[in-house]
């Protein structure tokens, strides 16, 4: 049996204590994550913190039928320029995955995926509300995770400025990542940055993460509107303005607006 002297280090061991060191140099997490970028704001933010947190990023989106299917277009425009504007980021960031889920468009009776009028279900939720959406993506992302050695997803789902969801609420979250673990035999994390906090603290936390060229990225180069409006440009973006993702984002940018001009403290 060959033996090898421990003091005696490959090339291999070396880069990759090199990598390492500089890691924590940076103080980054050495773990990987996968970040569900659907290509909105919540995402896009969610990513920026993402590669100011962990050393690996991938992102991975889904065609499910959604009737913005905009939203795949603007993403990787914010994929190309991310990468040229934050070039310390582009390093960490690889692959981008974008998955098929065309199933879940075709069981589902929603706003989001039937050319019908948003409105209020008899459920009392918005028919925007596309039942197991987070459900399936989350398991989706989970078994690409495990393939691809990430034990992180990030994403950007909120139980304050929401539409009451119920696959967006912190107990969902709590439930999948334990679900999930035990499925995969793999402790994984699952990552919501966003949960506590308002649309105008996710603009403050873009800002933080990323500066105003952030800021100018996620307005020109992500999509909210459900009606999948690129034609209408707004101070926060691109939409209708009227249907209940653009209320929110429009409100959202408007406070942060205030707070940073000093018309009202951030919370």
């Amino acid at each position: 049996m060959t033996t090898h002297d421990a003091s005696v280090s490959s090339p291999a061991s070396s880069s990759a204590r090199a990598a390492a060191d500089d890691v924590a140099a940076s103080g980054l997490s050495g773990r990987g994550a996968l970040v569900l970028f659907s290509g909105g704001q919540d995402s896009a933010t969610c990513l920026a913190l993402a590669l100011t947190r962990y050393a690996r990023v991938e992102t991975i989106a889904f065609d499910y039928g959604q009737r913005h299917d905009v939203e795949l277009r603007t993403r990787i425009a914010f994929l190309q320029h991310l990468r040229v504007r934050f070039p310390h980021w582009a390093s960490r960031l690889g692959e981008d995955h974008v998955l098929d889920a065309q199933v879940l468009g075709q069981i589902s009776q929603t706003s989001l995926t039937r050319d019908i009028e948003i409105e209020m279900a008899d459920s009392g939720l918005p028919n925007t509300f596309v039942p197991g959406r987070n459900l399936l993506f989350l398991t989706l992302a989970a078994a690409l995770a495990y393939r691809r050695g990430l034990d992180v997803i990030v994403t950007g789902v909120c139980e304050t400025d929401f539409s009451g969801y119920p696959d967006c609420r912190d107990d969902t979250m709590k439930a999948m990542q334990l679900a999930l673990s035990l499925g995969m035999d793999r402790r994984l994390l699952v990552d919501t940055p966003l949960m506590w906090i308002d649309k105008a603290q996710t603009w403050h936390l873009a800002e933080r993460a990323g500066g105003t060229a952030l800021i100018d990225l996620i307005i020109e180069d992500t999509h909210t509107c459900y009606r999948g409006d690129r034609s209408h440009r707004h101070p926060w973006g691109y939409g209708c303005g009227t249907c209940p993702a653009c209320y929110l984002r429009a409100k959202g940018y408007e406070r942060y607006l205030e707070e940073i001009n000093g018309d009202d403290e951030p919370a």
